[in-house]
């Protein structure tokens, strides 16, 4: 029998900024392509997804902008390159949908967060669709207006 904890997902970081900027349309699960002591940082916390996004080249999917630190405890001369793009795996299929999709339509693939996964290095992709001041303005709007009825209610069963 597989122990449950196994399987659990280790977040080491997310991108809160993708939900308020975007509409999130779809979300994909990919595996990162990384050398040693990016795995090492990476399990240290030290990545940042503020900037970084994805693009298909040559029939490869690749993040671009995904900033990880050099690890406190590597040589100069064995580190690594610290913005450089890095490989995404996904199956053929999903990569070309995703590549049709961002040719058709004004969309991004943004990432929401990388995580460890059985011990495996994840990324959590988002097929999204920006959104304008005014959209934002209005979401938060909506949200703040969900809020109060939801208090409303839950004075009235008091």
């Amino acid at each position: 029998m597989a122990n449950d904890a196994s399987t659990d997902k280790k977040i080491v970081a997310s991108n809160r900024r993708a939900r308020a900027n975007y509409d999130l349309l779809d979300t994909y699960e990919c595996g990162l392509v990384l050398q040693g002591s990016e795995v090492k940082s990476l399990r240290a916390g030290s990545v940042q997804l503020g900037d970084a996004f994805a693009r298909v080249r040559n029939g490869e999917m690749w993040i671009l902008g995904m900033h990880i630190s050099p690890w406190s405890h590597s040589s100069i001369q064995n580190g690594h390159v610290v913005d450089r793009p890095r490989k995404l795996l996904l199956h053929r299929v999903e990569i070309d949908r995703l590549r049709a999709r961002t040719e058709q339509d004004p969309l991004q693939l943004i990432p929401l967060s990388v995580y460890f996964k059985d011990g495996h290095a994840k990324l959590e992709l988002a097929l999204a669709r920006g959104r304008r001041q005014y959209d934002k303005r209005h979401a938060i709007r909506k949200r703040e207006s969900d809020l109060e009825a939801r208090r409303a209610i839950a004075r009235r069963n008091r």
